[in-house]
């Protein structure tokens, strides 16, 4: 087995004597590397974001933004990052001699004052301005039309602010930061990085990495994986790690063995047959929003609410659906579209209907050294969706309550009706009583107020620091009524 190595700024390191628990943030400090910071330590702020080359969407190669105090240094093994230092033109020697054209931007248009934000919104910028379908709308040199967009969130030259909706600044004020997004252009011809996008990225290594009595494993295939899960029960299974970081940094928690399978081959599929959509459990989110392109409306609509864009980099669909948390934001959509899981052991395969999967309270049928292989979606979808989030801020925030509706209304008639709820019980749930009142029901205002009073008796809500249990159970009554609203005709604008 070849030692573990990370390929920081185009120079080849050892990841030894890094512990297998370490961050790339700690790993790049500890080399010196400190424009990558410590903010939240729990991926909300993007002081610590970092760019990785994942495979591409449009292109072999992406510059990904991730968050480096999430992810450890040992699932990086093979991989190559660059942080804010490696983005600047050098010499020989390795002095800088020009700024890149994002950090260009950011010194004169004033996105920076203390600074300790500014390498993190760099390296999301940076990854955005590497985005190859990337498209111009206006006059991308001139900040004084920043406003000549596309649309509200999207500058002349195609910059997605969503990009940077993981990156905090206390001081600055966003107004210059989004000035400095909208004036950068196209990547220039000889730039390197933009080049090495044409390129593959490297492939994920097999890695065994052993440390002070921890080890780090990343199988070859799922037949390993599933074996050493089996082998090795109290092994920590590892993703996007946008969940198990946290753990690792707020609560101290440690493995004695890390299984890591986001690059498993069998995890990372992506078909839409004819009769249903296979998403490989190991997609992150961005991938499957960029890959599927709005072909399931309801995950389209998800996609921008789940916390931030640097999450989205890294957060798979099997992470989020594997802890079981009632306040996931993907299984309310993923019930109702009717969803089933794909579960993948040593013994074989089954599929599990997504209603039947939750058990309890962060539990679930999930057997132990059982993994979820793949999401599958039945097609046809139903033509009038909707998710509804409720939470204290629009985007980069957990939810309060989160609806989902899937409905086939057919002659003025609900012929099918399917609603998920998130956030008003111990798991994420059908609201069936409120589906029976619908089907077979004019689509009328009176069916659905009726239907609404219904909705709000659905779950068992109760009061955190969120919300509390009466406003849980009003919204879920209000998001049916907002979705009338939303699909009658007769409704005034």
């Amino acid at each position: 087995m070849v030692a573990a190595r990370i390929t920081v700024n185009g120079e080849e390191t050892p990841i030894s004597p890094a512990a297998p628990h370490t961050t790339v943030l700690d790993f790049l400090r500890d080399r010196g590397l400190t424009g990558t910071k410590e903010g939240c330590a729990e991926g909300e702020c993007g002081a610590c974001s970092v760019l990785v080359a994942r495979p591409g969407v449009n292109k072999p190669t992406d510059w990904v933004a991730v968050n480096a105090c999430l992810v450890p240094v040992a699932a990086l093994d093979g991989q190559e990052v660059i942080t804010s230092e490696g983005l600047a033109t050098t010499d020989e020697s390795g002095t800088p001699t020009a700024l890149h054209p994002v950090q260009e931007e950011m010194a004169v248009r004033g996105g920076s004052q203390c600074g300790y934000c500014t390498p993190g919104f760099i390296c999301s910028m940076a990854s955005e301005y590497y985005r190859p379908d990337r498209c111009a709308h206006g006059d991308a040199d001139s900040a004084d039309n920043a406003d000549a967009h596309a649309d509200a969130e999207h500058g002349p030259n195609g910059f997605d602010l969503h990009s940077l909706s993981g990156n905090l600044c206390r001081c600055t004020g966003y107004r210059p930061i989004r000035d400095a997004a909208y004036a950068v252009g196209e990547p220039a011809e000889d730039d390197p990085l933009a080049q090495r996008r044409d390129q593959a990225p490297p492939e994920p290594a097999a890695t065994e990495y052993a440390q002070d009595g921890a080890e780090f494993l990343r199988p070859a295939t799922l037949a390993e994986a599933v074996q050493v899960l089996r082998d090795r029960p109290e092994a920590v299974v590892v993703a996007g790690s946008t969940d198990w970081g946290v753990e690792v940094n707020i609560r101290s928690r440690r493995a004695d063995l890390a299984v890591a399978i986001d690059r498993l081959p069998e995890l990372r599929e992506l078909r839409v047959e004819s009769d249903h959509v296979l998403i490989g459990a190991a997609q992150t989110l961005t991938e499957i929003e960029r890959r599927l392109d709005g072909a399931v409306p309801l995950l389209a609509e998800l996609f921008p609410q789940f916390a931030s864009r640097l999450i989205r980099n890294s957060a798979t669909l099997g992470g989020n659906l594997g802890t079981g948390s009632p306040i996931g934001d993907s299984p309310p959509v993923l019930l109702a579209l009717e969803a089933s899981l794909i579960l993948a052991d040593a013994d074989g395969e089954r599929e599990v209907p997504l209603a039947d999967y939750f058990t309890g309270y962060r539990q679930s049928v999930r057997r132990p050294g059982e993994l979820i292989r793949a999401v599958k979606i039945p097609l046809p979808l139903a033509p009038v969706t909707a998710f509804h989030k409720i939470a204290k801020r629009r985007f980069d925030d957990i939810s309060s309550v989160a609806v989902a509706f899937a409905l086939e209304i057919e002659d003025g008639v609900v012929r099918k009706a399917r609603i998920g709820l998130g956030g008003v019980a111990a798991t994420p749930i059908r609201a069936l009583a409120t589906e029976a009142a619908l089907e077979g029901k004019p689509w009328t205002k009176e069916t659905v107020e009726a239907a609404a009073r219904e909705l709000r008796g659905e779950g068992t809500p109760m009061s955190d620091h969120r919300a509390s249990a009466l406003y849980r159970s009003a919204m879920l009554g209000q998001s049916l009524l907002k979705l009338y609203a939303q699909t009658t005709e007769a409704v005034s604008s």
